[in-house]
């Protein structure tokens, strides 16, 4: 009897219900740019992060006082202190401090997938770690990539096929799905080259024509955080 844990790569929020309740730990990755920004946050000492799917949600944590971001297709939405740029996180004022953040995709991932017994954020800047902490729980992962507004996307499918590469590498995990087989394929013939292999993505091309070269970068470069951020009772904290 096959006695390996599984990992496999959920392409979408769109297909999470197709994988749910069968995995103990979810991996959200939204490499440009929500769960690379949360990576950065706890890095510069960050508290917490309360993520939030609606900007109604935001408004009411707003209304209490909480420094709040919020993103939609890349900007920073009207009337908020900062959007999802990893560097807004850096700031001093910032630490210590619970901030609430809405993405266009990341924070709608972590909202459907917080059922799962445990949650935690994926990134190209935390990967080793990360990859690291996920061999030694012996437990089933899906990765589930947060896409573009319910679509497919290269940058985070390549996330989740390093993670599961990695994994089924430990001979500890296999995977059984054409999606987790894709994604363990894209990543191999994109890692010596990620930021070549994303220069035609249409998430990078988005952000390019909004003169956030320099936040593409960041993301784009692995191993970078040792942040292990994790979501309990509706707030990410550092693992």
């Amino acid at each position: 009897m096959d006695m390996r844990k599984h990992v496999e790569v959920c392409f979408t929020p769109g297909e999470y219900e197709y994988f749910k309740d069968e995995y103990d730990i979810v991996v959200v990755i939204d490499v440009l740019r929500a769960t690379s920004a949360i990576c950065a946050a706890f890095d510069h000492g960050i508290k917490s992060i309360i993520p939030v799917a609606t900007i109604d949600e935001a408004r009411e944590y707003q209304k209490k006082g909480y420094l709040v971001g919020a993103e939609r297709k890349g900007q920073i939405v009207e009337g908020f202190d900062f959007g999802n740029s990893p560097y807004s996180y850096m700031k001093e004022a910032l630490k210590g401090k619970d901030v609430v953040l809405s993405t266009t995709n990341g924070t709608k991932a972590l909202s459907i997938a917080s059922e799962a017994d445990t949650v935690v954020v994926g990134s190209l800047l935390n990967l080793n770690a990360l990859c690291e902490w996920l061999a030694k729980q012996d437990k089933n992962v899906l990765c589930l990539c947060s896409g573009w507004q319910d679509k497919f996307n290269l940058e985070d499918t390549i996330c989740a096929g390093a993670i599961s590469d990695y994994l089924i590498k430990t001979g500890d995990f296999r995977s059984n799905e054409d999606s987790s087989i894709a994604a363990k394929y894209l990543y191999l013939s994109a890692w010596d080259n990620p930021l070549g292999y994303l220069k035609s993505s249409s998430h990078r091309r988005r952000l390019k024509n909004l003169n956030l070269n320099e936040d593409v970068k960041y993301c784009l470069t692995p191993n970078t955080s040792t942040s292990i951020p994790i979501l309990k009772d509706g707030k990410l904290t550092k693992l």
